[in-house]
């Protein structure tokens, strides 16, 4: 790790570094909401865009790590809202909801699940910070995914498909937008089968049963 630059204190390692990319670009969103450029991170560090560059390919992956890394929050808030539900398909529905409701809410949560949010993401619900941050979501739930028939494999598909249906969600909330009860109805009518028979399936081809 080269210690040019830094305002005069270099960072220990590149961890340290990582960190301090990080917390400039935090500092950067909550200015301006997540509009900012490498070039901005690198004066308000003391360093060259290339020290930058050197950790981040650009800002767009900047922003996704500094947004995943900032839903930790609320991830332990959906973890104590959902820690009674052990159910696969019940747990699915609520933390879709939870998730809509708490978006418009959230400044970085909306920086991961919102699409075209500042030209962030070209694919939004397939990115890696998405999926990463899905699979986060599905690891707080208190479900036995293992027991419930959901390999490695099946979560991925079950990451994927959860936010895809956030995605839409988010790009036409319907007339007039479903909330509260209503929401919730609509996804135990239409997701919460696919996640019971997907329980089966997985079961049925070598899980243990639920």
């Amino acid at each position: 790790m080269r210690t040019h630059g830094w305002s005069g204190t270099a960072p220990a390692d590149d961890a340290e570094a990582v960190d301090r990319i990080l917390a400039a670009a935090r500092a950067a969103i909550e200015r301006t909401g997540g509009e900012f450029t490498m070039a901005e991170i690198a004066r308000d560090l003391g360093v060259t865009r290339q020290t930058v560059y050197r950790y981040f390919a650009n800002a767009d992956a900047l922003l996704a790590a500094t947004a995943l890394a900032e839903t930790g929050r609320f991830l332990d808030v959906l973890a104590a809202h959902l820690d009674r539900i052990t159910d696969p398909a019940r747990a699915v529905v609520e933390g879709i909801a939870y998730t809509l409701e708490s978006l418009p809410e959230d400044r970085y949560l909306s920086l991961l699940l919102t699409p075209g949010r500042a030209g962030t993401f070209s694919a939004a619900v397939t990115s890696d910070a998405a999926l990463a941050f899905g699979r986060a979501v599905l690891g707080r739930f208190a479900v036995d995914w293992d027991r419930a028939g959901f390999d490695g494999a099946r979560l991925d598909e079950l990451v994927e498909h959860m936010l895809r249906i956030v995605q839409s969600f988010v790009v036409d909330p319907g007339r007039p937008p479903r909330r509260g009860a209503t929401l919730r109805a609509y996804l135990d009518t239409w997701v919460a089968p696919a996640i019971a028979g997907a329980r089966s399936a997985g079961a049925s081809s070598g899980g243990r049963p639920g």
